[in-house]
């Protein structure tokens, strides 16, 4: 078993639809590593700022891997609310509708999350799934305070 996955099992869930607001990240693929922890502690330092938070402990990034649009590209560093209300100029929304996907929790460093991530992809092969790579995929930080000791659970979108 890999040291960095804290469950090993992999499921299928369903998620209902998210509503999240916070930064959208876009820039070159080599700086998103360090952008995205950027925005996440500017997020934590924002909290108070944004209405109707479900859990304010809880950070949700959110990506589509292969994009359809420029108005997708990047990568979103949010918080899950019950309703959309004065959303801060700064920050923006985003609406996630319901799907299913196969989820794997890594626990360990953000520069070892490739590694849950090949274990799930060869999980939803290896399983008859096919990768929706048009279509939100979702990381729910649990942990996220320390970069090399998070526990998130890694959502891959499937048919």
């Amino acid at each position: 078993m890999n040291g960095n996955i804290l469950q090993d099992r992999i499921c299928i869930q369903q998620l209902e639809e998210l509503k999240l607001v916070g930064f959208r990240v876009l820039c070159d693929a080599d700086q998103y590593i360090n952008e995205i922890l950027k925005a996440s502690l500017s997020l934590k330092d924002r909290i108070m700022d944004i209405k109707h938070v479900i859990s304010p402990d809880q950070q949700i990034g959110a990506f589509m891997v292969d994009a359809d649009s420029e108005n997708e590209d990047g990568y979103w560093v949010c918080v899950q609310v019950d309703k959309y209300e004065d959303i801060p100029k700064d920050m923006t929304s985003l609406t996630v509708p319901q799907q299913t996907y196969a989820m794997i929790t890594h626990e360990g460093s953000n520069h070892d999350i490739r590694k849950s991530y090949e274990k799930l992809h060869e999980w939803i092969m290896k399983n008859n799934y096919t990768r929706s790579l048009n279509k939100w995929h979702i990381e729910r930080f649990l942990d996220y305070k320390n970069k090399d000791q998070l526990k998130v659970q890694l959502f891959d979108t499937i048919l």
